[in-house]
């Protein structure tokens, strides 16, 4: 699991012995411990922020919406209670998706822009679409993990023109498909025990296949207006099918 990209998803490198890969599970120290009372946690000025964000994505934000309308179409409807979870996680890691639970985890400490928990939010959703309509391995296929890596940095805004400058980061033609490359490689390397040479290849190996799979959206969308009217084409389709 993780979104190791600072924005990602949950095997091993061989250094003269086999070292146990945790999936990314080191990242989120929350995982395993017992759940804090809800006094307590609605005490705890993070999680209060984070649950305040979290709620402002999933009811204002269009890439959100189209996601968790397109997986409630596919038979797996996303509960807040149930699906989303606030916790602290260690280094720069923004969020997670826990395929063994079917959880996003969002990391609380690490989110502090609502502009980033939609983003996070959205990366990680884009995950749970995957896991939901496809059989996707995360924690023996590398490429089935490079898959939905490359889909959530191209898919979620990752990498638009205006985060990439934000991150100091300018080019000209092809630079949002580099951009997915790199963003899918770092998220591939926070994650998993393999070297780098070995995220490379499972992202190059499967880039132009997976790059090219723009469901549910059916287009990339670089703006808010264009996840709008993504989700518009998603609704009208629906009615459309509907009619058939």
């Amino acid at each position: 699991m993780g979104d190791g990209a600072s924005d990602s998803s949950p095997a091993a490198e061989k250094k003269g012995a086999e070292e146990e890969d945790d999936f990314g599970y080191r990242l989120f120290p929350d995982r395993n411990k017992k759940p804090q009372s809800f006094l307590v946690r609605s005490l705890f000025t993070f999680h209060n922020r984070c649950q305040v964000m979290l709620r402002m994505t999933l009811e204002t934000n269009p890439y959100a919406q189209l996601l968790l309308e397109a997986m409630k179409q596919s038979g797996c409807t996303v509960f807040n209670d149930r699906h989303f979870s606030c916790e602290n996680c260690d280094g720069c890691v923004s969020g997670g998706f826990d395929a063994a639970t079917s959880q996003i985890v969002l990391c609380q400490n690490n989110i502090r822009q609502q502009s980033h928990m939609n983003r996070v939010v959205t990366h990680e959703l884009i995950h749970a679409f995957d896991h939901c309509r496809a059989h996707v391995d995360w924690f023996k296929n590398v490429k089935h993990l490079a898959c939905s890596e490359i889909r959530a940095a191209n898919l979620s805004g990752d990498c638009t023109l205006m985060n990439e400058i934000a991150r100091f980061k300018f080019g000209l033609k092809g630079h949002h498909q580099t951009c997915v490359r790199d963003r899918a490689i770092r998220s591939i390397l926070a994650v998993r025990k393999v070297s780098k040479e070995t995220a490379e290849k499972a992202v190059d190996e499967v880039f132009d296949a997976c790059f090219n799979d723009l469901e549910p959206f059916g287009r990339i969308p670089h703006s808010k207006a264009d996840a709008r009217r993504a989700y518009k084409d998603f609704q009208n389709r629906d009615r459309y099918n509907a009619n058939l």
